[in-house]
């Protein structure tokens, strides 16, 4: 509608309306700005410069980043741990590590706790959550500001299979019954390694599994899935994505509960059929990711044996690495 033609009429009101405008913005945003940083407002972000994302190029051309499912594979150059730390800060998140130190695995709790201190999770909110049946030998490690060690008391078992099965149990249980109400996020490690690099908030998500360094190269075919159609591990030779570490894998606690709890119960029912899945809780944790897609994927620079395998030119850094040990004498 044209309005060219009608006699300009104003009122003494419309004269102070940009005043008052500018007034209220003035205030208000003050206003606003006082309650977002009383309260963390996420839409309060400290100004950083960074080069700028460009579509056209690739972060890394000689792996994969991205999974069919839209989950990213999270390997050297495909982040801003700069961006990632700034966006975990803003939530306040809390991130709970769990590690499970039975009979003589104690003795590699202190190189875990000291190298953790130096790599994972730093500037962040940490609690170490150990479980022992040897609180006693539980060693004192300095600890950085916001960070704290827990020690869980638990039975031992006469077989390591049965120690590392029940895991899943414990890890389920304490999710439950205390992690939901503690922390925002579980990673859960085996304490027979240490981290020799950074490890961040960039693995953190609902879910996330680990690429197993010893397959990331095979074919699904050649995979150590449970192949028995008996066990509730069980996965057909024509199915399968990655093969999954057992030894580091994590996600939001309540996602956590879920996998763990699901591996606990399949665990159970093999037992009363008389059967054990060929790689244990790790064979059941491959069948859960297979049927409940991780929502990143760790690349093999997060589980590492150097000792093994070398140090490849396609890992830019090695994070978190095996300790060269006897598995003989450490296991009996």
């Amino acid at each position: 509608m044209d309005f060219r033609g009608r006699p300009k009429c104003y009122s003494p009101h419309l004269r102070i309306l940009p005043l008052t405008v500018v007034a209220l913005v003035f205030f208000g945003y003050g206003f606003l700005s006082y309650r977002s940083q009383e309260l963390g407002d996420p839409g309060l972000v400290t100004r950083m410069a960074y080069a700028q994302p460009q579509v056209l190029t690739p972060s890394r051309k000689d792996v994969l980043v991205l999974t069919p499912w839209l989950a990213p594979i999270i390997w050297e150059g495909t982040f801003n741990i700069h961006i990632l730390n700034e966006q975990f800060r803003l939530r306040n998140t809390t991130i709970g590590l769990t590690v499970f130190a039975i009979k003589k695995y104690v003795v590699f709790l202190k190189l875990f706790l000291e190298t953790a201190e130096q790599h994972f999770m730093v500037g962040h909110k940490v609690t170490y959550y150990v479980f022992t049946d040897h609180p006693a030998d539980v060693p004192q490690v300095p600890l950085g500001a916001g960070r704290k060690l827990v020690v869980l008391t638990v039975r031992n078992y006469t077989r390591w299979q049965d120690v590392s099965m029940h895991r899943m149990e414990m890890i389920s249980h304490f999710s439950e019954r205390r992690f939901l109400h503690e922390v925002d996020y579980l990673v859960c490690a085996d304490v027979d390694m240490k981290f020799s690099d950074h490890v961040g908030v960039e693995i953190l998500s609902a879910l996330f599994g680990t690429l197993h360094p010893g397959f990331y190269r095979s074919r699904r075919e050649a995979f150590t899935y449970e192949r028995r159609p008996q066990s509730q591990a069980y996965i057909p030779w024509d199915k399968g994505d990655f093969y999954y570490m057992g030894a580091f894998f994590g996600g939001s606690v309540l996602e956590v509960y879920h996998l763990t709890k699901a591996c606990h119960e399949a665990m159970v029912q093999d037992k009363a059929n008389g059967i054990e899945a060929v790689w244990h809780d790790e064979s059941h944790l491959n069948k859960y990711l297979l049927y409940h897609k991780p929502t990143k994927v760790l690349s093999p620079e997060y589980m590492w044996d150097q000792q093994m395998l070398g140090w490849p030119s396609i890992m830019k850094k090695l994070r978190y690495v095996a300790v060269p040990k006897n598995h003989q004498e450490i296991r009996n």
